[in-house]
């Protein structure tokens, strides 16, 4: 009770935090994050953020996970039960209805699987990894794998030639089909396919991420990603996708297929396309530097990220949107904190805290459009800093 208790504080903190910062929430014309060096240090940071928010409560964890399997379930059962005697058209719209929102609170789900690949939801790492092997394998994510090529983001993040995902592209490598690509149409096939298709292959392909001297993803326990100290809990994580999908082939055995897609995998669908639109929008922005090997460093890199105002989705997803460049710089921090904490660091950030509020379809076409490739300017002395451009001209 004490735990469910402490959630509906959370949510009141959230509330009082959300009215006290409205104005710092407004949208506003992108202004670059400095590339320079920060004129504070990561222990500068640590000390302004409250010693509680670096505790790690397993019941208040717990709590969060409990409450948003309940919702899970009962969205679930009424789905199950009263959509299909809908009359038509309603079902027609209860059913994307019900996508989106179980959809919204599995992505929920997988942010605590998240934090338990960072060590985050309790003081004890097996049962972080339990949890987070147990949630994960259930939304079609190795665990493991994807916690260790994770961490390797953290570890580089920003670096043009060491950072694992979300790498810009060099004008003179802009694939061929781009220009015709580059237009309303054809960046919102870009945004579409990448919604649903990106997330499975950079799974199974290592897509959009770096470059192995041969083929990478995140099942072969040999694969270039992983060192040898990991090479076995991919092999569980493996056990663990095998395990769902045993689950998965049973479930649409006895109920059909159609039955399974419409309960299960649309809303996992959903999760995906979430998930792709959280981690593109952190780090695919005009305003975001990026440093090649003369310039990178761990903190920079860590800074050249952005939060993102989802609105009322931000605490559904447990705030992983909205404290983002927290995470990168203290990733063992719980979600239900980590708001607290981006607050009491904001000060001493200053230029290099941004967040963005536009809407999540004009941030999606925005990056599209103004980030096709990367380069430094022409007219700076940091040839090692790049920033994104448009595809204005002939490449």
């Amino acid at each position: 009770m004490e735990a469910y208790q402490r959630i509906s504080s959370d949510h009141s903190t959230t509330l009082a935090y959300e009215n006290e910062k409205k104005d710092s929430l407004q949208k506003k014309k992108s202004v670059r994050v400095p590339s320079e060096k920060p004129p504070f240090t990561l222990a500068t940071l640590k000390k302004a953020i409250p010693a509680h928010c670096f505790h790690r409560s397993l019941p208040r964890s717990l709590a969060y996970l409990v409450y948003d399997l309940s919702v899970c379930s009962t969205l679930f059962y009424i789905a199950k039960t009263y959509i299909p005697i809908l009359p038509s058209p309603l079902n027609y719209v209860a059913w994307p209805l019900y996508w989106f929102i179980q959809g919204a609170f599995m992505t929920g789900i997988w942010v605590i699987g998240h934090e338990c690949g960072h060590h985050a939801f309790s003081e004890y790492a097996w049962v972080d990894n339990i949890v987070g092997l147990v949630l994960h394998s259930a939304l079609m994510t190795p665990f493991f794998a994807w916690k260790y090529s994770h961490r390797r983001h953290h570890s580089n993040t920003g670096s043009l030639t060491h950072d694992e995902v979300y790498l810009p592209r060099f004008k003179d490598t802009v694939p061929w089909y781009s220009k015709h690509l580059n237009n309303p149409v054809g960046r919102v096939i870009r945004i579409v396919s990448m919604l649903f298709l990106a997330f499975p292959l950079y799974l199974l392909f290592n897509a959009s991420s770096q470059k192995h001297d041969r083929f990478a993803n995140h099942y072969d326990p040999y694969s270039p990603i992983f060192n040898d100290s990991e090479r076995l809990q991919v092999v569980i994580s493996d056990a663990g996708i095998f395990t769902a999908l045993y689950v998965f082939y049973s479930v649409s055995k006895a109920h059909g297929f159609a039955w399974f897609f419409c309960t299960y995998l649309a809303p996992l669908l959903v999760v995906f396309a979430l998930f792709i639109i959280i981690t593109y929008l952190h780090h695919t922005n005009p305003s975001l530097p990026h440093y090649d090997n003369s310039e990178w460093e761990w903190f920079r890199g860590a800074l050249s990220t952005i939060d993102l105002d989802f609105g009322w989705l931000n605490r559904v997803l447990h705030h992983v949107a909205n404290t983002h460049i927290c995470h990168h710089l203290i990733s063992t921090i719980p979600h239900y904190h980590a708001l607290e904490a981006t607050e009491a660091i904001k000060p001493i950030l200053g230029d290099y805290y941004q967040i963005d509020s536009t809407p999540i379809h004009k941030m999606l076409y925005r990056a599209a459009k103004e980030c096709i490739y990367a380069e430094p300017d022409q007219d700076s002395k940091d040839h090692g800093v790049y920033w994104y451009r448009p595809y204005k001209h002939k490449i």
